[in-house]
């Protein structure tokens, strides 16, 4: 019996349990019947959520690239921010999170970070936050107090595992090792831990100072590395098949795909699918869901909001 069909067979059970509450005037029962139908309809929009996420790559962990850009300190801050902001989302779902990688920035924030999201349709529900992301508000760096505007790009690919072959030629790759930054004088900084990864044919630069083992952490940019290579050819397939938008735009203005708005009003807006909440604050703190479900819907349905560049909030 599928999911589907179970809770048919339950909505049909309370239905029935509905009809015999009515026919004995049992308030206590009717109350029960009730709770169920709460429930089944919760569990309904459950299946109904999980179905959106029908892709062959959705089931996978996903690995998270935050990257700083127009807007120096200011877009460093806002980095940092958007990292607490997907390390409480993956916390509330009951994945693990895992930093393999951040680049402080000189004043305040990060220039850049890699997290590995560890749980059952990671890379599925992270697929959504792809992109540019603005924040507008006014500006902690500034002694007069001024509005700025900030921008901060999110890449995220899934986690390939031995199903999927990704061959890797010794000849095009790079391997460099480094002293791995950190606050304190951990032990992880006495040693140079940290490597980077360059793979030459595609030029993408992959680095890993999360486990004091330079081994540990070679294997863990390897696994970055394919996983990057790996959504470059899918993202070529789908660019073939003219099937999804290329979604690595500038990190500057009327690129964004969501809006952050903290001053003259608090609201969040995503700007291809047009859901809006005014309560920036929980959204920052991980409540996240709205945009993503949003998303796959309209992945599903096709209608997207028009316009959308985001210069009218």
């Amino acid at each position: 019996m599928n999911e589907f069909t179970r809770l048919d067979a339950g909505f049909s059970d309370a239905e029935a349990l509905f009809e015999l509450a009515q026919e004995a005037n049992d308030d206590d029962t009717l109350a029960e019947v009730s709770g169920l139908v709460s429930q089944l309809h919760t569990q309904f929009d459950q299946v109904e959520f999980r179905k959106m996420l029908s892709e062959e790559q959705d089931p996978l962990n996903a690995i998270l690239t935050i990257n700083a850009g127009a807007g120096g300190t200011e877009s460093q801050d806002w980095a940092q921010m958007l990292l607490r902001m997907y390390q409480r989302w993956a916390q509330d779902k009951g994945f693990k999170v895992s930093v393999l990688d951040v680049l402080p920035g000189e004043e305040a924030g990060i220039k850049n970070a890699t997290l590995e999201i560890t749980g059952d349709f990671a890379f599925g529900l992270l697929k959504s936050e792809a992109g540019v992301h603005r924040l507008v508000r006014i500006s902690p760096f500034d002694s007069n107090a001024r509005r700025h505007t900030s921008f901060t790009s999110v890449y995220v690919t899934p986690e390939i595992d031995d199903d999927f072959e990704v061959v890797i030629n010794p000849g095009d790759l790079r391997v460099d090792v480094f002293r791995a930054g950190g606050k304190g004088g951990q032990g992880v900084n006495t040693t140079d831990s940290a490597v980077r990864l360059t793979h030459y044919p595609t030029g993408i630069v992959v680095a890993c100072q999360q486990e004091r083992s330079q081994i540990k952490n070679k294997d863990l940019a390897m696994k970055v590395l394919k996983s990057r290579i790996y959504e470059r050819h899918l993202e070529e397939e789908r660019k073939k098949q003219a099937v999804v938008e290329d979604s690595k735009k500038d990190i500057a203005w009327g690129s964004q795909i969501r809006s952050y708005v903290l001053h003259p009003y608090k609201m969040v807006k995503d700007h291809r699918t047009g859901h809006v909440v005014n309560q920036a604050d929980k959204a920052l703190d991980g409540e996240l869901d709205g945009f993503i479900k949003s998303f796959l819907t309209c992945r599903i349905t096709g209608e997207w909001a028009r316009g959308g560049s985001g210069d009218d909030v």
